[in-house]
């Protein structure tokens, strides 16, 4: 099968999406133009800051744009691109956009708040500590990820073919431009923040001089640090990230960014156009495959939870109740925000697929290079096809993945901060009756430290030994966000009935995938192979997950089939007319 075909069938079926199932739900659950938005009722420049279309999507897009969708689909693909290429579309257009969707228009409808905290209005107190447990500790897992991904990518030293020490020349261009990001980004957030009215096409234009001046210094100075350090490095910017005002920090990096993904995916798709290469991978690998270690995997679950964020991204909701919810300025931009940057995240994963399908030996994904290496070898060699030199394509494309995976970072440091909140909010209005203790856990920095403490822990043990039970709770968070989000939509009269059979699925799926991971570290704990540090904290956060996924799926489910419609409860009302 020719890619450009594959590329242009993906392309027809997530416009079309977009332009008819977005729509229908937009118009299904109502959509006021003329609403105040809760960015502009309760704009304090620190969460909430009324914004453009573009600087909203540009957050969204950027923070939901993890690693996910260029490491899953390339990972799943051993079973073969059909597969692959049946969830990404079906998974993005049917279940993650209307996750994303839904979770913001949520959220817009209640005063900006966060999915755990719907949760508490419509289902109770329970209910939402249950939640907000669930997603802190998703949080950290998520932190944990990211970070060695990124520390690893920007490493400065790799070992040499006879074993000695060389320097990484990409990783350490790509980290000085990511560092220059962030003071280039707060600089940018100062000029927008005293000039207001200034117009879209002007920041656009800035914001493409800026990205290029900072990838030709990134070129001329590279910093070259060991992934340890790097570690150090990227806390304290999560820990700034956390707790600086969104239009400081995080709306104008995620704005910046966007253009560079953008150009990302500009590049893979315009290679894949000129290049147009034959699908390498095989289209079908079997429903079990067999490691060279004897070990077994299965296509359920195990291929719809590694492709997560192509498809459906629990932690897509969280960006979109915590963060998005809170600067969309009028109703009319949540469907682009909300279902478009799916859709386009979507994209961005088919093309991985793509890209590995085009460098596949013996219909295999390459056994000796990483996903992201695939990736961004691939593109980088697109990128070359118009004149680019290799230094710059790499280089660019490695800047990129690690963008991926930082602007996702940044959001979830936020958002794990608000989550370990939100665990001890309370109902009392005078400060002087609160106890110290809750005091000092409802404080902004102490909750972002003990966020990153333990998000660190976890680290250590690598990205590649969290990666599966982060996909796993990944998964269930998306579908106890659905379940959340049909209380909402029943309660208020809304008609609710197109996320019963996600959320079922994902129930099923993430259930299963959890407890054989679950099953899994107990089994290496019992052969001797464990370590506290890797299988130890896995299974300790495993098991809490489970727990906490059946205790907030019973309390939602039966609040979700005790739970009347406000037309039913007209009707009771009315006199009969017998």
């Amino acid at each position: 099968m020719n890619s450009l075909v594959i590329l242009l069938v993906a392309g027809i079926a997530l416009l079309a999406g977009y332009l008819l199932y977005g729509r229908y739900l937009a118009k299904t659950w109502g959509i006021d133009e003329k609403a105040v938005t809760p960015a502009t009722k309760y704009e304090d420049g620190e969460d909430f800051v009324p914004s453009s279309k573009l600087t909203v999507f540009s957050h969204q897009f950027s923070s939901i744009a993890g690693a996910g969708p260029v490491q899953g689909p390339i990972l799943a693909a051993a079973f073969g691109w059909v597969p692959c290429l049946l969830w990404l579309l079906f998974g993005g257009i049917f279940f993650g956009a209307v996750q994303d969707f839904g979770a913001l228009y949520a959220s817009v409808k209640n005063d900006g708040k966060s999915i755990g905290m719907i949760i508490e209005k419509y289902i109770g107190k329970a209910g939402r500590r249950f939640f907000s447990l669930f997603c802190w500790l998703f949080t950290l897992l998520v932190i944990a990820a990211f970070t060695s991904m990124v520390s690893s990518t920007f490493n400065g030293f790799t070992k040499a073919a006879d074993g000695s020490a060389a320097l990484n020349f990409n990783g350490a261009a790509a980290a000085t431009i990511s560092m220059l990001f962030i003071f280039v980004a707060m600089a940018f957030g100062l000029v927008e923040k005293h000039h207001k009215n200034m117009k879209e096409s002007t920041r656009v234009v800035i914001a493409i001089v800026l990205l290029v001046a900072m990838f030709a210094f990134g070129m001329a100075a590279p910093i070259y640090l060991t992934a340890p350090q790097w570690n150090y490095v990227i806390m304290i910017y999560l820990f700034a990230a956390s707790v600086t005002p969104m239009w400081l920090l995080m709306q104008p990096r995620d704005y910046l960014t966007t253009f560079m993904l953008l150009g990302m995916i500009v590049g893979a798709v315009f290679g894949l156009i000129v290049a147009h290469p034959e699908m390498k991978l095989n289209a079908f690998n079997g429903f079990v495959l067999t490691a060279a270690n004897g070990s077994h995997s299965y296509i359920f679950p195990t291929l719809f939870v590694t492709i997560a964020c192509g498809a459906v991204s629990g932690f897509h909701s969280l960006v979109s109740s915590g963060t998005s919810s809170k600067t969309v300025r009028n109703e009319k931009d949540m469907l682009a925000v909300g279902y478009g940057a799916m859709a386009l995240e979507t994209l961005l994963g088919v093309c991985s697929l793509l890209v590995c399908g085009a460098v596949a030996v013996n219909g295999a994904v390459p056994a000796d290079l990483t996903p992201f290496q695939i990736f961004s070898q691939g593109v980088a060699g697109f990128l070359e096809t118009f004149g680019v030199p290799n230094s710059v394509a790499n280089v660019f494309m490695t800047m990129c993945v690690s963008a991926l995976a930082l602007t996702s970072l940044d959001s979830v440091a936020r958002i794990g901060r608000m989550s370990f909140q939100e665990l001890f909010a309370t109902d009392e209005t005078d400060k002087s009756k609160i106890p110290v203790w809750q005091k000092l856990c409802l404080n902004q920095y102490f909750a972002t430290a003990i966020t990153l403490f333990f998000g660190y822990l976890l680290c250590l043990g690598g990205y590649a030994n969290v990666w599966a039970l982060f996909g796993s709770a990944n998964q269930m968070l998306a579908a106890l966000v659905l379940i959340g989000i049909a209380v909402f939509l029943r309660a208020t009269g809304r008609k609710s009935v197109m996320l019963y059979v996600p959320m079922v699925i994902m129930l099923v799926v993430t259930f299963s995938a959890i407890v054989l991971n679950f099953i899994g570290n107990v089994n290496a704990f019992r052969a001797g192979t464990a370590t506290f540090l890797v299988n130890g904290l896995q299974l300790i956060v495993a098991a809490f997950l489970m727990v906490l996924g059946v205790l907030v799926t019973l309390t939602c489910v039966n609040k979700l089939l005790g739970t009347k419609t406000s037309e039913e409860d007209e009707m009771k009302k009315e006199p009969s007319l017998a």
